[in-house]
């Protein structure tokens, strides 16, 4: 399935199916020659033996992965990796999730659901069409709203606005789960911090071996070092120096519209 960029892949990986569990997240390889990307997974059936991920072309590696077809082949994949999502009932938990990050924040609310929480989904995007996952997300929550930077579908503006909202307005809310872009993630918890209320945020940073010996993954965590790949991905977000994961992320920018540019040539 592809909406604009944005891809799914419902990948045949019967024993990463069967012991992954969510929060955690695979590292792939398309062909021999291809670098190791990590990506979270969407959704998983265990009894068909099938991993979903969804993601946005934005480099060499996912504009390889767009020219896949139907029963093609990836070189490999690695998984499950990371630690789980730490999942019980609590009461009310509000998931708030961003561009992407409504993959991932998929399987985590799903899983919340299942332990029997009150689960209100707030998912939002630049535009109409980069929304993922609407169906899926009102399945699960028990309230559900959507927003969009231009006002194309849902409410107007950023997904902090409804957040706010509902801080406001609830005092039974026990937790709040965010994933998406690493500006969203910082905002809500700058926002929740005000309220105090005990938020958790899935980190994306740069990734290679995923077993924390390249140390490419590192995040500050409560003034620690933290190998993301390993201790993560999830974390307390009021804990987290999003200022340096923002940094450490743009390092190579440029190099990746470089090779982008030219594997199109």
């Amino acid at each position: 399935m592809a909406k604009g960029s944005i891809i799914r892949f419902d990948i045949d990986a019967p024993k990463i199916a069967k012991k992954l569990l969510p929060g955690q997240f695979i590292i792939l390889r398309v062909n021999e020659t291809g670098e190791r990307i990590p990506l979270t997974v969407a959704d998983k059936d265990a009894f068909a033996g099938f991993i979903t991920i969804i993601f946005q072309v934005v480099g060499k590696t996912t504009a390889l992965m767009r020219s896949l077809n139907e029963g093609d082949s990836i070189k490999d994949i690695v998984g499950p990796l990371g630690k789980p999502a730490e999942v019980e009932n609590i009461g009310t938990v509000i998931m708030v999730g961003g561009g992407t990050g409504v993959a991932i924040l998929h399987h985590v609310a799903k899983a919340y659901k299942e332990a029997g929480n009150y689960v209100i989904g707030i998912i939002g995007a630049q535009d109409k069409e980069l929304l993922i996952m609407e169906n899926e997300m009102n399945v699960i929550c028990d309230e559900l709203v959507i927003t969009t930077d231009n006002g194309s579908y849902g409410e107007r503006g950023f997904v902090t606005q409804p957040l706010k909202k509902y801080m406001e307005e609830r005092y039974d809310i026990k937790l709040v789960y965010a994933i998406g872009p690493i500006v969203m993630m910082k905002n809500v918890c700058l926002l929740t911090g005000k309220f105090k209320i005990p938020t958790m945020v899935s980190l994306n940073p740069i990734m290679i071996d995923g077993t924390g010996m390249c140390g490419g993954c590192r995040v500050k965590v409560g003034g620690k070092t933290k190998f993301c790949c390993v201790d993560g991905p999830d974390f307390l977000g009021s804990e987290v120096d999003f200022d340096e994961l923002e940094k450490r992320n743009s390092l190579y920018i440029k190099d990746e519209k470089e090779s982008l540019l030219a594997s199109i040539r």
